[in-house]
């Protein structure tokens, strides 16, 4: 899966270059310039829906066993910030969210429990949220041809979140560490068969506490929602205003699409490719499309960066709290 990122990477960085080189580099710069200091609330319109996915994490911890509300938006801001600029395949983010809730107190397995739910409850919402923009592109009678594209996408990640799900109910981390054992014969790997099969009753629990479990689908679908802000907003910004219901078209397919290519680091030229391709079905030209899509990516650098110096402060804090407990053992 890491060669897999790795090759996403830089496939999707020579797409996106290739698209910014083929409809020109002045033209996207001057728009993106033109706007000043303005664009800079492109991020801060999107900045709440992290509030909202840390409430939709918390929300799936039992009562007793729950972080804080600012640990687990801390910890939810790290671990976005990993799944978007390192080549993780947007699953290293879940661990690292988790990984950091245990360094501030909270029991493994919940943490990691949590965190298998919370990513399930995403891919549901994109799937949801897909629907909505197909549902969309449907009734503007845009381009038949990537409805059906659109749906068939939306049908196979569904079957994948649902064999995920099926594979959960079932004790998929038992399952894996115990065949893991039995070929490795490790002792090492069999100390972990007890903790991955308390992890699938955990997992289990969660799933049927149904009444958290909506609530926190619900905080995750109004942050999608939300999310189609930034669209509209840059593109208003940017001097091509659209109406709500073309953002949220735009919004909702082009994360959809990036997130069936998950392989592809950040989405570096899907994102770009699927701006192109449907602001292009509502009237916008390819190099406002891009500077549109380049415009929503300021958010990496004001919020994804310092989410990834967070969590390296968290990880150099945990080393050397680890030595120096390491060196007072010793004495």
């Amino acid at each position: 899966m890491k060669i897999a990122s790795y090759i996403g990477l830089i496939v999707g960085l020579a797409i996106l270059t290739g698209l910014v080189v083929s409809e020109g580099v002045t033209n996207i710069f001057d728009l993106l310039v033109s706007t000043g200091w303005s664009l800079l609330w492109v991020p801060a319109i999107w900045f709440p829906t992290v509030l909202m996915n840390a409430r939709c994490w918390q929300l799936l911890f039992a009562e007793e066993h729950a972080p804080s509300f600012f640990q687990a938006f801390y910890a939810q801001w790290m671990g976005r910030a990993v799944n978007t600029l390192l080549p993780v395949a947007s699953i290293g983010g879940e661990v690292v969210k988790a990984r950091v809730l245990v360094f501030w107190g909270i029991d493994a397995a919940h943490a990691a429990a949590s965190a298998v739910v919370d990513k399930t409850i995403q891919v549901i919402t994109i799937i949801v949220w897909g629907v909505i923009g197909v549902s969309l592109l449907a009734a503007m009678a845009l381009d038949s041809e990537l409805l059906i594209s659109s749906l068939i996408s939306i049908v196979l990640l569904a079957a994948g979140v649902a064999g995920f799900f099926i594979a959960q109910k079932a004790g998929i981390f038992g399952f894996v560490v115990r065949s893991a054992h039995k070929v490795t014969k490790s002792d090492i790997v069999g100390g972990w068969v007890d903790k991955a099969e308390n992890m699938d009753v955990i997992v289990r629990q969660v799933y049927e506490r149904i009444g958290p479990l909506v609530a926190a689908t619900t905080w995750r679908m109004f942050a999608l929602i939300l999310q189609s802000g930034e669209v509209w907003l840059a593109a208003y910004l940017l001097g091509f205003p659209i109406s709500i219901i073309e953002a949220v078209m735009l919004k909702s397919l082009s994360s959809t699409l990036s997130d069936a290519a998950f392989v592809v680091p950040n989405s570096y030229g899907v994102q770009e490719g699927a701006f192109v391709v449907l602001g292009s079905l509502i009237g916008i030209p390819a190099p406002m499309a891009l500077a549109i899509s380049l415009a929503i990516r300021i958010r990496e650098l004001i919020i994804d960066v310092p989410g990834l110096v967070l969590w390296q402060h968290a990880e150099g804090r945990a080393l050397f709290r680890r030595r120096t407990d390491a060196d007072g053992t010793q004495d």
